[in-house]
């Protein structure tokens, strides 16, 4: 993050000084070849279309705006379970990402692996081609089912931009509640 600070330090001070033109898309770049955003992108919204539990069919949708000044494409963003009394299971291979459109219109985007590592309860979901700066995308993830204990459900979403070594920026947590119906699960 200071870094990225000192780059948007740097850039204004030459900028205002010698009216240097440098494009602002240019990302970070460590000596050791780490990349970095300009620009980080924001988590806007984190959401689930059923909020009971042992619900199937559920979707969880994660929202992350990509700034126009980012510096470089998004590459891949990960979604690591932090919380909840249950380790939530996915359908990967049902994992959607589109970009939605100034009128709303949803353009579907082309993913690579889909992944999962189950020690760290972390999902990772790579874009082929990646997602470039001054869009806002959502990725579609599908449970096998919705937690069977009620509570709260921390995700913690990390963005990554290209780069063989690319730094990876936490964006904050989608967080989910799940409410019990009152019934037993086992019993309908």
């Amino acid at each position: 993050m200071r870094v990225a600070t000192l780059f948007g330090i740097t850039l204004s001070l030459a900028i205002g000084i010698g009216e240097v033109t440098v494009p602002v898309t240019q990302a970070v770049q460590l000596a050791d070849g780490t990349v970095y955003f300009v620009q980080p992108p924001k988590l806007l919204d984190a959401t689930t279309t059923y909020k009971d539990v042992n619900v199937w069919g559920a979707t969880y949708y994660f929202t992350i705006n990509l700034p126009e000044n980012a510096g470089e494409s998004l590459q891949k963003v990960t979604i690591a379970q932090r919380e909840g009394s249950q380790n939530i299971q996915y359908d990967l291979d049902d994992t959607r990402a589109f970009v939605t459109t100034g009128d709303r219109k949803k353009t579907q985007l082309t993913l690579g692996p889909v992944t999962r590592e189950r020690k760290t309860r972390t999902i990772t979901v790579n874009f082929d081609p990646p997602v470039t700066p001054g869009q806002t995308v959502t990725i579609a993830l599908r449970p096998v089912i919705n937690p069977s204990f009620s509570g709260v459900y921390l995700m913690g979403v990390t963005a990554f931009p290209v780069g063989e070594k690319s730094h990876g920026q936490f964006l904050g947590f989608g967080r989910f509640q799940f409410y019990s119906n009152g019934r037993s699960w086992w019993f309908p």
